[in-house]
């Protein structure tokens, strides 16, 4: 008996070690560091606005998709993943569906529809179209509220971002932000 309690106490010591070191010690650490240096990302970069009657409301993370159909609001991505080959025929056959609900959706407009409007991003809940996206979008939502598309424009273009350190990655529009704004409430 003594033999196999020789055997198994170091590795029984090093679970216990590694178990308080791995997964309390370093996870509060890096928790503390973050709630110190980055509160607003570490806490999910929820968009909180104040209502006229005091009251403050949670409209979702500038970090994950909310899902808008209605013609006045600024359309995102299609949600959802998909490990579909890029040219299988079921994504085609997924990628004509979307293009024809742009179509019914706004039938005046025949312009080219942008493709990250029609292909889901990798995550499924990519809450950023890219700047054309959302030029795409404009004359549309001008009608359904009743403003001018310059207006429009400058919601979008207050909540685009741009290259980070000017040269990596890409423009991107947070669809949420300029929905939250069309609506006076950002």
């Amino acid at each position: 008996m003594s033999k196999i309690i020789k055997v198994f106490r170091p590795a029984i010591l090093c679970f216990v070690v590694m178990t308080i070191l791995c997964g309390v010690i370093y996870p509060g650490v890096v928790t503390v560091i973050a709630q110190a240096v980055f509160p607003n990302q570490a806490n999910g970069s929820i968009i909180s606005v104040t209502l006229n009657d005091g009251t403050k409301k949670d409209f979702g993370s500038t970090l994950i998709a909310q899902e808008f159909t209605k013609p006045e609001y600024m359309i995102g991505r299609p949600m959802g993943t998909t490990n579909l080959s890029p040219v299988g025929e079921k994504q085609e056959k997924l990628v004509k569906e979307r293009i024809a609900w742009w179509r019914a959706l706004d039938p005046n407009n025949t312009a080219d529809i942008p493709m990250d409007l029609v292909t889901a991003s990798g995550s499924g809940v990519d809450p950023n179209i890219t700047p054309e996206a959302a030029e795409y979008q404009v004359a549309r939502i001008a009608r359904e509220r009743g403003i001018s598309e310059d207006a429009v424009r400058e919601i979008m273009n207050i909540n685009t971002t741009g290259r980070f350190l000017g040269f990596w990655g890409e423009p991107a529009v947070n669809v949420l932000k300029v929905n939250l704004a069309l609506d006076s409430l950002l």
